[in-house]
C-alpha cells in the first residue's frame, strides 16, 4: 500500500510437543504490576512504548531475549528456520542471518543494494532464501540466493509502473508467491516452480475485483501466507485502506480466488489486516487495526475455523495495533501478536489476548522445532528463549 507504506517506512532442540504448551502456559503466567519487560542486552535498544496500563512482569521461565544486531535498520522481514537459525531483512538492503541462535549475527546483504527496502524474506532451508524488495516500478524486486548469502541472483523485476509488491510467500520448496497491489483493478499475483529462479505474472481472471483504495501492507511479511508447507495449494492474502478489511483466499496455488469480509475496521489508508498466520487449512488467525501512534484499534484480532469462509472478531483483542502474528509450534491453541507497543498470548486459538511483553516489534515467525523469534525497529531482533 502507498500511502500508508511511505509512513511506515519513516518512522529445539529442547521443544518437544510437551515443552511447546508448557511454554504457552509460562508465557501466560499473572505479570507483576509495575515490573519491567524483557530486558534488552546491552548492543541492543531499549523497548518501544508502553500502553497505559501498568507492564507486564518478566515471563518466568521464558520471554524475548533479544540478540546483538549491530544495526539500527528496522527489520519487517523475518524468517525462522529452526532454534538457532533465522534469517532478517529490512531497511538499507540489509539482510542478517544467524546460526548459533542469535549469539552473533552475519551481514549477508546483497551487494548494492543499500537503497532497497526489503520487506519480506522467506528461507527455503538454512542456506537458500528469498528477499522481496518493495516499491513503484523497478524497486520492486525479488532476489535468491542458495549460499546463505555469500552471493545474490536478481530472480524478477518488475518492470510494470503501476505494480508494488508486497509479500512474499511459499508453499513448498519449490511454489511460491508474490503479492502486488492492484493492476488495473485486481491483485497481482507472481508465480514460481522452481524454488524462486524464475517468476511469471499469473492471470487476474480468478481473482476478484478490489475496492477502492484497497491494497497490502508491507509491514511484517505476513499479508500473503500459507499454511504448513507442502500440504497442499493453499494460500491467503490479507487487505486494507479500502472500505471494508478483507482476506483472500486461493485453493490453486493462487490461480482462482474468493474473498471474505474481515471484522478488522478499514475504511482508512492505514487500518486493515496487516498480518495472517494458518496452522492448517482451516484455523487462521487476523491482526491488524490501525498503524498509526495513538490511533486507537478496538478490533485488532479476527479468526476463523473454516479456512477464511467466516472470520469471528477476538472477544478480548489485543490492546493495539498488531502487524506480526504467528501460531506457537506443538499447539492448537496458543498464538503471539505483535506490534509496536508490545506482544500479545492467546491461548484459546486467538478469541482472548493478554499483553506478555511490551517491546517493540513488527513481525513474529516459528519454526517447526519450536524456534520463535521477533524483529522490528532499531535492529530488534529477539528470540523466544528459557531462562
Amino acid at each position: 500500500m502507498r500511502t500508508a507504506r511511505r509512513t511506515m517506512t519513516a518512522g529445539r532442540a529442547g521443544l518437544t510437543g510437551l515443552l511447546g504448551a508448557a511454554l504457552a502456559l509460562t508465557l501466560a503466567a499473572p505479570a507483576r504490576a509495575g515490573a519491567t519487560p524483557t530486558a534488552p542486552t546491552a548492543s541492543t535498544t531499549a523497548s518501544g512504548p508502553a500502553p497505559a496500563a501498568a507492564a507486564p512482569a518478566p515471563v518466568p521461565g521464558a520471554g524475548w531475549r533479544l540478540t546483538p544486531t549491530g544495526t539500527d535498520v528496522r527489520f519487517r522481514g523475518l524468517a525462522a528456520v529452526d532454534h538457532r537459525t533465522a534469517w532478517a531483512a529490512g531497511s538499507r538492503g540489509t539482510v542478517l542471518r544467524t546460526t548459533d541462535a542469535g549469539r552473533s549475527w552475519r551481514d549477508v546483504s546483497p551487494p548494492g543494494g543499500e537503497g532497497l527496502e526489503l520487506r519480506d524474506v522467506e528461507a527455503l532451508d538454512s542456506r537458500r532464501a528469498v528477499v522481496l524488495a518493495i516499491g513503484e516500478g523497478e524497486a520492486s524486486r525479488l532476489l535468491r540466493t542458495e549460499d546463505g548469502g555469500a552471493t545474490w541472483t536478481e530472480a524478477f523485476r518488475n518492470t510494470d509502473p503501476r505494480a508494488f509488491y508486497d509479500c512474499v510467500t511459499f508453499l513448498d520448496r519449490r511454489h511460491g508467491l508474490a503479492l502486488s497491489d492492484p493492476v488495473d483493478g485486481r491483485f497481482r499475483i507472481l508465480s514460481t516452480r522452481d524454488a524462486g529462479r524464475t517468476w511469471e505474472v499469473l492471470p487476474d481472471s480468478g481473482m476478484p475485483a478490489a475496492l477502492p483504495g484497497e491494497a497490502g501492507f508491507a509491514a511484517s511479511g505476513q499479508c500473503l501466507v500459507t499454511a504448513d508447507r507442502g500440504h497442499g495449494g493453499d494460500v491467503w492474502f490479507a487487505t486494507g485502506g479500502g472500505a471494508t478489511a478483507r482476506v483472500f483466499h486461493s485453493a490453486d496455488r493462487g490461480r482462482t480466488w474468493t474473498v471474505t469480509d474481515s471484522p478488522v475496521p478499514g475504511g482508512d489508508p492505514a487500518r486493515g489486516v496487516f498480518g495472517l498466520a494458518f496452522r492448517d487449512r482451516e484455523h487462521g488467525i487476523a491482526v491488524g487495526g490501525d498503524y498509526r501512534a495513538g490511533q486507537p484499534s478496538p478490533t485488532a484480532a479476527a479468526v476463523t475455523a473454516d479456512g477464511g469462509r467466516d472470520w469471528t472478531p477476538a472477544g478480548t483483542p489485543p490492546p493495539a495495533y498488531r502487524s506480526g502474528v504467528a501460531w506457537l509450534p506443538h499447539s492448537r491453541t496458543a498464538a503471539l501478536a505483535v506490534g509496536p507497543t508490545g506482544t500479545d498470548l492467546t491461548r484459546d486459538g486467538g478469541r482472548t489476548w493478554r499483553t506478555v511483553d511490551t517491546g517493540s516489534y513488527d513481525t513474529v515467525d516459528c519454526a517447526p522445532d519450536g524456534g520463535c523469534w521477533a524483529s522490528g525497529e532499531k535492529g530488534r531482533i529477539a528470540r523466544l528463549a528459557r531462562r
